[in-house]
């Protein structure tokens, strides 16, 4: 079967990466079949650029939506992305395709990145969403890489095949979407892989060390929603006390994980999600502490 991949891309205010960005998925060896970008609310002539060049992109569709979370401050903390991603995916029928992506405004792709991942999806059955790694431009010049597990893809550009992406039900409205996804590909038998020597460029990395902090309480938040217990998160929080800044990082992973609690946050409603990652943190916890060969 010839591969049909259907790429959306929920945008805001992308004025300044959004046409490289393009640019980079037209100059795809393997081409998608489709591509939706929402915009969803832009006010820095992003769309006035999306509009312009999609008269030279023929399989670039461009939608206009007026953001339903304009003036809040945490749009990450509001889901807004997964939000505008399924807004998009509305727009066509998505089984029609045999893979799914979410892209993300200020991501540029190497030209051959559609084939080279196509091709481990075709040499690994059991692969079900995927992507590669990213690097973030530095003042001096340099690429600082963002480090992640092999067994998770960033949430800024993930391809599910179909069947992937039909068994867990899509992508949930609703913060730590990114891995709640991963967990129920695990339940229905798929697994998530990065891998490292395929390498897109992260044109708009985050800033100031309230940003930072922020996005670790986000982090402690997304752990109570996906039903980690507090054993895990507390050594998990010492773990990233170790990451700058030191110290502060750690506490505020762990204040985001109480917070949540605190205010009763909804978990994912699945008592079978539940027990699956209950029963994988037991498994992860038990292999740190006892040496392979012993619980084997």
């Amino acid at each position: 079967m010839n591969p049909k991949i259907l790429i959306v891309s929920p945008v805001r205010n992308e004025a300044r990466h959004i046409e490289r960005v393009v640019r980079s998925v037209a100059a795809q060896t393997l081409l998608p079949a489709r591509w939706i970008v929402l915009d969803d609310g832009s006010d820095d002539g992003t769309l006035e650029l999306l509009r312009a060049l999609e008269s030279e992109v023929p399989f670039l569709t461009v939608v206009e939506r007026a953001s339903l979370l304009d003036g809040a401050r945490d749009r990450l903390a509001r889901a807004a992305a997964p939000r505008a991603f399924n807004a998009g995916l509305a727009v066509t029928d998505w089984r029609e395709y045999t893979h799914v992506m979410k892209l993300d405004g200020d991501i540029e792709l190497e030209p051959g990145y559609f084939a080279d991942l196509l091709a481990r999806f075709e040499a690994d059955p059991s692969l079900g969403l995927a992507g590669g790694v990213l690097v973030e431009p530095q003042a001096d010049g340099s690429m600082r890489p963002i480090r992640i597990p092999d067994s998770h893809v960033h949430g800024a550009l993930k391809l599910y095949t179909r069947a992937c992406f039909e068994a867990i039900g899509g992508v949930q409205e609703r913060l730590g979407w990114d891995t709640i996804d991963e967990v129920y590909a695990r339940m229905h038998g798929f697994h998530a892989r990065s891998f490292k020597d395929l390498v897109s460029v992260h044109h708009r990395p985050l800033g100031s060390a309230d940003g930072t902090l922020r996005g670790r309480a986000r982090h402690g938040e997304c752990a109570y929603i996906a039903h980690y217990g507090p054993t895990w998160v507390a050594l998990r929080s010492l773990k990233v006390a170790r990451t700058r800044p030191r110290v502060v990082s750690g506490l505020a992973f762990f204040y985001g994980y109480l917070r949540a609690a605190a205010v009763r946050t909804e978990r994912v409603p699945d008592p079978a999600f539940r027990r699956f990652v209950r029963r994988e943190l037991r498994q992860r916890m038990l292999g740190a502490v006892v040496p392979r060969e012993v619980a084997s």
